[in-house]
């Protein structure tokens, strides 16, 4: 091993990134999270002060210590999934057992470092950081919702039935005329009470069904939805990846999870002078999640982008930015992310919420499971 990290010393050496500028061991100790430098053979080579106050050990104990040891995981398995591998891992809402603290949940992160094999970077955050980015442990916010739904359905149900007859009546009467209008009403209509039904059902753990699919056709299919009505005075730009292999998908949820995000992103965009939405798509190598009970990691190479240059989420809402009937918007209901979380977390997938203050933009990220078969 060479530079800063070598296999001789458990901690850092004090070069001086510029002539005025902090130490590296400086800005570990400066770090808001606590944090360990881990060597291939699973040993600390490093810990900061926040380490060592959530693992209530000197950083003399905790420097040399087997990182498995130090930091316990709850669950049987979890040690294979973690410790042993060479991916990016983010564990979310796991228990562990942290140095000589009781059982706790946390976050953890583990970053390879690159052109140091084996050599990780582990950040520990006590208080979940999940529910900021978006990936909820259980379904409980969004199912505190459906209450609502489920009196709303029959109502809005009856008046489906009615346009889809009208919309079937106007398509003969033309003679062929604007069918594909017509039909695109049909198609919408069909989808929204499906939907419906699907909503009904939230309070349970009946399973989607999801099949290996072409995500491109759908996210076509939101975004022509979009640009006919709530975005048709806006710029949608699409960066697709040619060679994005199937994704494991149900595709009315991945509509309804891109209509819903095209939907926020315009919304956010009203009051922008040269409003513009991006949808790009991209395969992550070495993406996975720790999804606990014992289950191990879900790899998450499929990855969808919706971004816009609007102002973002407001502060004070980012926390429980996916928890229904919360909305930054005068006249939000503040369901469509909550029904976003439900229908990717349904999918397996994972959602997260990030801002760019440099470039001035705001990302809503999808992973989800490649298809088989």
């Amino acid at each position: 091993m060479n530079g800063v990290l070598t296999s001789h010393s458990p901690s850092y050496p004090p070069p001086r990134m510029a002539q005025d500028g902090p130490s590296l061991s400086e800005q570990m100790t400066a770090l808001p999270v606590a944090t360990l430098v881990v060597k291939p053979d699973n040993s600390i080579a490093e810990a900061n002060v926040r380490a060592e106050t959530l693992l209530n050990m000197a950083r003399s104990a905790i420097v040399g210590s087997d990182v498995a040891r130090t930091i316990r995981i709850a669950e049987a398995g979890a040690r294979f999934d973690i410790w042993h591998s060479n991916k990016p891992i983010a564990a979310y809402d796991i228990k562990v057992h942290a140095g000589r603290t009781a059982e706790m949940e946390v976050d953890l992160m583990i970053a390879p470092i690159v052109d140091h094999d084996g050599w990780r970077v582990v950040s520990l955050h006590a208080q979940s950081q999940a529910r900021k980015i978006g990936h909820r442990g259980s379904a409980g916010g969004a199912r505190s919702a459906m209450g609502a739904a489920a009196i709303l359905a029959h109502e809005i149900k009856n008046p489906l039935s009615g346009i889809r007859g009208a919309a079937q009546l106007l398509e003969g009467g033309q003679g062929g005329r604007d069918a594909a209008l017509t039909q695109l009403i049909c198609n919408e209509v069909d989808r929204i009470a499906a939907l419906i039904d699907r909503m009904q059902d939230f309070t349970t753990d009946r399973t989607l069904e999801c099949q290996a699919g072409n995500i491109y056709p759908l996210i076509d299919r939101a975004a022509g939805i979009a640009a006919a009505g709530f975005a048709k005075h806006i710029k949608i730009i699409k960066h697709y990846d040619p060679s994005l292999p199937f994704a494991n998908i149900n595709d009315d949820a991945l509509v309804q999870v891109m209509i819903n995000l095209l939907k926020n992103a315009a919304e956010a965009l009203e009051h922008v002078a040269k409003p513009r939405i991006r949808v790009e798509t991209a395969f992550r190598h070495g993406v996975s999640v720790v999804v606990g009970d014992g289950k191990g990691s879900a790899v998450l190479p499929i990855e969808i982008l919706v971004i816009d240059n609007g102002p973002g989420v407001p502060e004070h809402i980012l926390d429980h930015l996916f928890n229904p009937f919360i909305t930054g918007k005068r006249d939000g209901q503040g369901l469509g992310l909550a029904l976003v979380d439900k229908l990717v977390r349904d999918m397996s997938g994972f959602v997260q919420y990030s801002r760019d203050v440099e470039a001035g933009e705001s990302t809503f990220r999808i992973l989800l499971p490649m298809g088989m078969g």
